[in-house]
């Protein structure tokens, strides 16, 4: 099988140059047109851009006609053109105005990547972004292309055919308020391996991933703690409820029985955790609670049962879309992803009934390899912008759909 860095995903990549390295502020790559290439292969097209430095990237696929879209941050064209190449209808490269560099290829017939590499060389630094493209059947294409209204609504219109239309029902106008929630905290650590605690690791992530989202812009981001303090379970979901928040995010990266998981997952609220490991994970995040003399279990009655009943209707399926989009938006990225990604659990901290609200466990301190990734600033920053994507994605398509219910 062909290989490919990344994983194909609804047409969506987030790659990085080699190495995880970054083009520092500001400065720009250059193309060199002389060392780039456009050309025709037996089976599809092979794309070469030689670069005078590596840079981040992302590449997506298009339908109707079928586009190659890539991004990159930042980048000068340098004039690069391409001369008539088969299976090619059409090539446009520029500017988007906000330090992104877009190139759009239409292609002549459909085409999937087989490889996506950029390779850096270590003696001058100059970089090599490669594209193998293999004819595909217009089902497997449009299978991975993503949605083109939800792409236009994130990342513009610029240089897309001119029926490339956003949805007029989508309101991205106000920054999406979201609550970060570093699990555990203070007199209460969360897991602890090789002097390591959880709650160090998932409050450094979650600094990482407010820059992000701040970086990327349309959010507005809050902490329920932004230091080694203890927050009871009630108290998280109140520092929600002060700020308004529309979506609540809880990060965690516990220790269970070793060899039991590895990877990241997502967890949505049941009141029956969906298998052995779900409960144990909320018994032990329920378990900060006991610890401040606090139990929500006393703080319902009947006529908020039925309230809240009401409410979940709508909050499930928008919890439901929000988990499915992060395990996209990970598994996208190329990052690791437990072999079932999305879960349930009866966590405390998730009952918020008319907020949407997901529990990311980012990894296991019990598996070593997971204990790893979750020190290095590499993969942290990797899985920042993997969330952050994710979540503007989720909030296009949310937005499209409480639209469409209010009709």
């Amino acid at each position: 099988m062909a290989r490919l860095r990344g994983v194909i995903l609804s047409g969506f990549f987030l790659l990085l140059g080699a190495g995880g390295v970054l083009a520092q502020g500001g400065v720009q790559a250059r193309v060199d047109p002389a060392a780039s290439m456009l050309t025709a292969t037996d089976t599809g097209m092979t794309l070469r851009l030689s670069l005078s430095q590596p840079v981040p990237y992302r590449l997506r696929l298009l339908p109707n006609p079928p586009r190659l879209v890539m991004e990159f941050n930042t980048l000068d064209w340098q004039g690069l053109d391409w001369p008539a190449v088969d299976g090619l209808r059409g090539f446009r490269a520029g500017h988007r105005g906000d330090g992104w560099a877009r190139m759009v290829l239409d292609l002549g017939f459909p085409m999937l990547p087989e490889v996506v590499a950029q390779n850096v060389d270590p003696e001058n630094g100059r970089a090599e972004v490669t594209v193998d493209l293999r004819r595909a059947t217009l089902e497997a294409f449009e299978t991975r292309a993503a949605d083109e209204a939800e792409f236009v609504a994130l990342y513009s219109d610029h240089l897309l055919h001119p029926v490339a239309q956003t949805s007029a029902s989508v309101d991205v106008s106000r920054p999406l308020r979201i609550m970060l929630d570093p699990g555990h905290g203070g007199l209460d650590p969360g897991a602890v391996r090789d002097g390591q605690s959880e709650a160090a690791i998932v409050l450094g992530f979650a600094r990482v991933l407010r820059e992000e989202l701040l970086r990327q812009g349309g959010f507005e981001v809050h902490m329920t703690r932004d230091a080694d303090l203890f927050v009871s379970l009630d108290g998280r979901l109140r520092a929600a409820r002060d700020v308004q928040a529309d979506l609540f995010l809880s990060l965690h990266a516990d220790a269970l029985p070793e060899g039991l998981a590895t990877g990241a997952v997502v967890y949505t609220l049941s009141e029956d955790a969906s298998d052995q490991t779900a409960e144990i994970l909320a018994a032990r995040h329920d378990r900060g609670d006991l610890l401040a003399g606090v139990d929500l279990s006393r703080n319902t009655d009947e006529i908020a049962s039925v309230l809240m009943s009401v409410a979940w209707q709508d909050t499930r399926l928008r919890n439901a879309a929000l988990a499915d989009a992060l395990v996209e938006g990970i598994g996208a990225a190329g990052l690791r992803l437990h072999s079932r990604p999305v879960q349930s659990g009866a966590f405390s901290v998730l009952r918020a009934p008319d907020m949407p609200s997901v529990l990311l466990e980012l990894g296991f301190m019990s598996s070593p390899r997971d204990l790893a990734r979750l020190q290095d600033p590499e993969w942290r920053s990797m899985m920042a912008r993997a969330v952050a994507d994710a979540l503007a994605s989720w909030r296009v398509r949310d937005s499209a759909r409480r639209a469409l219910l209010q009709r």
